[in-house]
């Protein structure tokens, strides 16, 4: 497994207009992998009958871990619990911003102690946990753009979660309906590639076949110049990537996506997950931001 920590070659073929990029230090949220495997199936990645090999999405993880550490993020890490293989996919555990904490409420059994977990340790460290009433899988469905927090509903965060999470903020919430049950969180159909409100409405990326005509009609007018990813990069889970601003880790095979982002005057880094594909899970999956 390599992972390109290097900066884009200042030689290549770029716009003129390409911005200047500037990380962000992030503080995200991991767990490792140690009792991952596939015995049930809630998404069509996931099939039990194809063996996992425990030890290598460990040592792919980590590969996810030290390069979040080589590039200064502050990495935490929360326990995991046998019997809860899918505990690895931080991203579900809830959504943080402000301090305040968002607890998971998941929709299928399998998962449903993983919300509970989620919300101790935030307890734990001094967060403001906020236990939801509506049926959310955190930030697999809200993802926090500028001000705007672009939520996903249609396979598993219920709609009303978006009416909980917009109380809690005090933000704006859009809602993106999701209709292809391979896309069925929104952070394997959408990438922030820089939420800051300094750069407007931000940057994504994104999968038009994973949305319903109006929730296209919304991307399209809100973000005119994102970067479309092609089926194929979709179809490894490509766009759930994580950006600080400047470094965009994806999985290591979205090839057309690394060159868009190199384009765009982003550092993409490539990660391989293949083995954590099998839950239907990637780089983002992993990544659960901690917003003081």
């Amino acid at each position: 497994m390599s992972t390109n920590l290097t900066a884009p070659n200042p030689n290549e073929l770029v716009s003129p207009e390409r911005p200047e990029r500037t990380p962000v230090k992030r503080t995200v949220l991991m767990c490792k992998p140690d009792y991952f495997t596939v015995v049930y199936r809630i998404n069509p990645w996931m099939d039990p009958a194809i063996p996992t090999d425990t030890a290598l999405a460990v040592a792919q993880w980590q590969t996810l871990h030290d390069t979040y550490v080589g590039l200064g993020f502050d990495v935490h890490l929360i326990d995991p619990v046998e019997g809860l293989p899918d505990m690895v996919y931080a991203a579900n555990g809830g959504f943080v911003i402000d301090n305040i904490a968002y607890g998971a409420a998941f929709t299928y059994a399998e998962r449903q102690p993983e919300g509970p977990a989620y919300m101790d340790w935030f307890g734990a460290h001094d967060f403001d946990v906020r236990v939801p009433v509506e049926i959310n899988e955190g930030e697999g469905d809200f993802l926090l753009v500028g001000d705007v927090i672009l939520a996903g509903t249609g396979f598993r965060s219920a709609s009303h979660s978006h009416e909980e999470v917009a109380a809690i903020y005090g933000r704006t919430v859009i809602t993106l309906n999701l209709i292809n049950p391979s896309f069925y969180h929104l952070d394997t159909a959408i990438a922030v590639l820089d939420g800051s409100p300094d750069t407007g409405n931000g940057e994504i990326a994104y999968l038009p076949s994973a949305f319903d005509e109006p929730s296209l009609a919304i991307l399209r007018e809100r973000f005119p110049d994102a970067i479309i990813v092609t089926e194929e990069d979709a179809a490894i889970l490509g766009l759930n990537s994580y950006s600080d601003g400047f470094n965009v880790v994806i999985a290591a095979r979205a090839k057309d996506f690394e060159r868009q982002l190199r384009s765009r005057g982003f550092n993409p880094i490539g990660v391989d997950l293949s083995e954590l594909l099998l839950g239907g899970g990637g780089v983002k999956c992993c990544t659960l931001e901690l917003r003081r």
